[in-house]
């Protein structure tokens, strides 16, 4: 049996809760890491798990084994990493998780970048906007857009999100120039956003020196995707509120102009989390410093335009 195997085999089941779960992260058959688990048992002479048709939990003896093989498989990780060639060349997959947006407008354009930096590295990126169990998903790091409130995990900022108020001319030609947010609420019309995970809708706020001004506004039409959204304000449906990056170029190209310019929203700001440990892999470590990097440029540049 390779114990070492076994194992990690045994961590990911109890932190994944699930056999077809943690087969699937660990890319092995089903089969197999039941067989694993059970030779891991029979070597150690006791019970690790109890398993029924709906559930897979922990007994007293799989707790206490768990928290001894995660310290070990830790420290063999870092005993990995900490070789020469991984510190100068580090290697290995990566899993992250990014909202669409970020993922189309902001990361896929550098990562050839980083690729010429660490080519022995691969990186699997699934484009949610979505809560992530970063453990049980075996995810090495997630970025996201505004507050993070699970105190239990690392989160380091990169960056912030400006946001401005836009209309396709097609609109204002319609509807005329708008002369105050409270315009919103009579005269002109807006596009809503809301959250695809929560289904909350998303104010309008406006700061201009002292006087702050939060507009609920009349819509036609609300959606919960940033391109879609976009599209809707390019056909003149409503004034969007919207991160300047997702639409520089159709400001760039006149086919949405500035609203309310002399106005402007709170940022919001962009982390990349990732789960606490003693230790981080150099390939982690590597990708959240290139990470911030790359995000505090890109959003430092695009608020100055």
């Amino acid at each position: 049996m390779d114990q070492l195997a076994a194992m990690r085999a045994f961590v990911r089941v109890v932190e994944s809760g699930s056999f077809t779960r943690a087969a699937d992260i660990l890319a092995l058959p089903k089969a197999t890491l039941s067989k694993q688990i059970q030779q891991l048992e029979t070597h150690l002479s006791t019970r690790l798990l109890h398993r029924t048709t709906r559930q897979v939990t922990v007994t007293p003896d799989g707790a206490a084994y768990y928290e001894r093989a995660l310290a070990i498989l830790t420290d063999v990780d870092e005993l990995d990493g900490s070789l020469s060639t991984n510190l100068t060349c580090p290697r290995g997959r990566l899993r992250i998780d990014i909202s669409p947006s970020l993922a189309t407008g902001i990361l896929m354009p550098a990562l050839p970048d980083f690729f010429a930096r660490y080519p022995e590295i691969h990186i699997d990126i699934g484009c949610t906007d979505r809560p992530v169990d970063l453990v049980g998903e075996n995810v090495d790091c997630v970025i996201r857009v505004g507050e993070i409130r699970n105190s239990s995990l690392i989160a380091r900022r990169i960056g912030e999100l400006n946001f401005a108020a836009a209309a396709a001319p097609s609109y204002i030609a319609r509807h005329g120039e708008i002369q105050h947010p409270k315009d919103f609420e009579k005269d002109h019309v807006m596009v809503r956003y809301f959250s695809a995970t929560t289904a909350h809708y998303y104010a309008f706020d406006f700061i201009r020196g002292a006087e702050e001004v939060e507009v609920l506004g009349r819509y036609s039409v609300a959606l919960n995707d940033g391109n879609a959204y976009i599209s809707a304000g390019l056909a003149g449906l409503g004034v969007i509120l919207c991160p300047i990056f997702m639409m520089q170029e159709h400001l760039d190209a006149r086919t949405l102009v500035r609203v309310l310019p002399e106005w402007h929203t709170q940022p919001m700001p962009i982390h990349v989390v990732y789960p606490p440990s003693r230790h981080i892999s150099n390939r982690l470590r590597v990708f959240v410093d290139w990470v911030a990097e790359l995000f505090a440029r890109s959003t430092r540049a695009r608020a100055a335009t």
